[in-house]
């Protein structure tokens, strides 16, 4: 067990900020940033969603991803429709975002292989092992 849990929690904040910076500057580009990536990406993997399913799949606060949502409304990357219930909105990505997704996929897939040369092959598994492992321990919890 760690001493000093601080160290390694920093360390995390600390790599995930360096991580969403790495992706901002691939999708710059674009005009687009990691948190809209992210909501990208999940709509393309999963099709669909709610705004309440976004916001829980992707650990966010309904506040910035009302604005997220709002950019890539304003950008035409995903469109609305309202449901049976009127509260309800469910966001799918727009046919302009599908054109454009190998686009903003390839430049994601570049910056993180940049980020992995030096990470051995078998530590990228046993990382995606702990981490998977750790997100679905988190996540029961929280059920």
């Amino acid at each position: 067990m760690l001493n000093n849990t601080h160290t390694l929690f920093h360390g995390i904040h600390q790599l995930s900020r360096e991580l969403s910076k790495q992706v901002n500057e691939a999708l710059e580009p674009f005009g687009l940033y990691s948190a809209q990536w992210a909501v990208l990406y999940v709509l393309k993997e999963k099709g669909t969603l709610t705004q309440k399913e976004l916001c829980h799949y992707l650990a966010v606060e309904a506040p910035p991803m009302t604005r997220t949502i709002q950019r890539l409304l304003k950008q035409e990357y995903i469109e609305q429709q309202t449901g049976q219930d009127k509260r309800k909105k469910y966001i799918h990505l727009s046919t302009k975002a599908l054109k454009e997704f190998p686009n903003w996929e390839l430049a994601v897939n570049k910056a993180n292989q940049a980020l992995l040369t030096s990470f051995p092959d078998n530590s990228q598994e046993e990382l995606q092992n702990l981490i998977t492992e750790w997100l679905r321990t988190i996540k029961q919890k929280e059920q």
